[in-house]
């Protein structure tokens, strides 16, 4: 019996925990398509980007992951276009068909339409961003040196705008490079003039998680020496002066985005109008795209309403995995012959949430408690240490977080500048074909 295509769009979480899933499975040839050849563990971008951790330790070859799997392809390539009704999708390698699409792209940084910041500050959605806003923390105090004095102001600031997770994270971990490690390279440089800034819309940090994590949050915050502020919205970013909706302005050429996402969609899928709130594609209790058939979508871009969750799942990565599980189940269900309305749907029970701040400080959120501190600290980092895939890697992280433990010290601050021959051999990898603008159509590149 020839085997059913399943093509897979993105290599998150979801997109290869389904894939996992679903290896040497006898019903179905599986082919995971995604712009890099790794998959990337997105909780410890921040790390990569202050340094803590090489970026090889969170990124994992997809090739190697499947290296033994014989129903599991993997394609680099970007989704131009989906053909639906000829169950195809086109890329800048080729077509490719299935009889099952799922989606998993994920999200990618949202400016909320305002293309100057876009232009200017530094977002933080793949490895490849988190070494560039490495090179430039690291480049910063080496160019000080050579700084006039204004030049010298907007070097030393570096703001992060954005109080969930990822923005407190970020902030925690630049004030302890610091505050322990930088001084050590540059004994000559006043770092009392080094200003560090986390900047949130809203009236707390972190907001769905519980008060008490909010307010113990931005005390180790404070406690550490990052100015927070509240209620602040960021409105003009220039790439040297920073303007808040208030008035207030802070001169700097480090702003570090992490406000916001917004649902990666693939061109063809939806019309705009139906998307839903963050620019997620609605499904049902299946993963299916709603009005669609053999259209499958999960993880961050997916937007499924239940009555847990009337607003739709928040976007996490134990959300990503469990779908992917689930969806997983139900194809085997599908190779069957089992029918649509006697698959498991899907029901979300949340473990809890969790961030941390800076060394023995996090915080935790459990259905029934939260805490905070050492003991938060050593429970997150137990947890993303379980979540990392390779014994190899989970060793290199644990040594590197032991040595920044008993040190307050690292290795790795390595600053990389890519060749333009890097860049120009990326290029022609991406652009066999690409989508004309004006007509829409698929055209081959010369």
């Amino acid at each position: 019996m020839e085997r059913k295509k399943i093509v897979i769009i993105g290599a998150g979480f979801a997109g290869v925990r389904l894939a996992r899933k679903l290896n040497n499975h006898p019903n179905y040839s599986v082919t995971i398509i995604d712009r890099y050849n790794f998959h990337q563990f997105q909780p410890l971008f921040y790390q990569v980007a202050t340094a803590r951790i090489e970026p090889s330790s969170i990124s994992f070859p997809l090739r190697k992951i499947f290296q033994k799997s014989k129903n599991v392809s993997v394609r680099l390539a970007k989704v131009l276009n989906i053909l639906k009704d000829q169950n195809i999708v086109e890329t800048t390698i080729g077509q490719f068909e299935y009889d099952y699409l799922v989606i998993a792209t994920g999200c990618t940084t949202n400016f909320f339409g305002n293309e100057q910041i876009e232009e200017n500050a530094f977002p933080m959605k793949s490895t490849y961003e988190a070494i560039t806003i490495q090179n430039r923390l690291l480049t910063n105090f080496e160019s000080a040196y050579s700084s006039t004095p204004d030049e010298l102001e907007e070097i030393l600031n570096i703001v992060v705008v954005g109080g969930g997770p990822t923005g407190v994270e970020l902030a925690g971990s630049i004030i302890e490079l610091k505050t322990h490690v930088l001084p050590k390279d540059f004994p000559d440089m006043d770092f009392s003039r080094v200003n560090v800034y986390l900047i949130e819309g809203g009236n707390e940090l972190l907001g769905p998680m519980s008060k008490e994590s909010q307010v113990k949050s931005k005390q180790f915050l404070e406690e550490m020496g990052v100015n927070v502020w509240t209620n602040a919205r960021v409105t003009h970013f220039d790439g040297h002066t920073i303007e808040l909706l208030d008035g207030r302005k802070i001169r700097t050429r480090n702003l570090i985005w992490a406000a916001g996402v917004t649902g990666n969609v693939p061109t063809g899928v939806l019309e705009k109008e139906q998307l839903q709130r963050g620019n997620r594609i609605p499904v049902d209790r299946l993963n299916r795209v709603i009005g669609l058939e053999n259209v499958f979508a999960i993880g961050d871009i997916a937007y499924m309403e239940t009555p847990n969750y009337p607003n739709g799942h928040p976007q996490l990565a134990n959300v990503a995995i469990n779908q992917a599980l689930n969806l997983a189940d139900n194809f085997k269900k599908y190779a069957k012959g089992i029918q649509p309305e006697q698959m498991t749907p899907f029901e979300y029970k949340d473990p809890g949430s969790m961030a941390t701040v800076g060394k023995n400080r996090a915080v935790v959120d459990l259905p029934k408690f939260s805490f905070q501190g050492r003991l938060a600290w050593f429970v997150w980092m137990f947890l993303h240490l379980m979540l990392i895939l390779s014994v190899k890697n989970k060793f290199f992280i644990f040594f590197n977080w032991a040595q920044s433990y008993f040190t307050n010290d690292t290795t790795l601050r390595i600053i990389y500048r890519p060749t333009k021959k890097d860049y120009k051999m990326n290029i022609k990898l991406y652009r066999k074909f690409t989508k004309n603008k004006e007509t829409g159509e698929i055209e081959k590149v010369n």
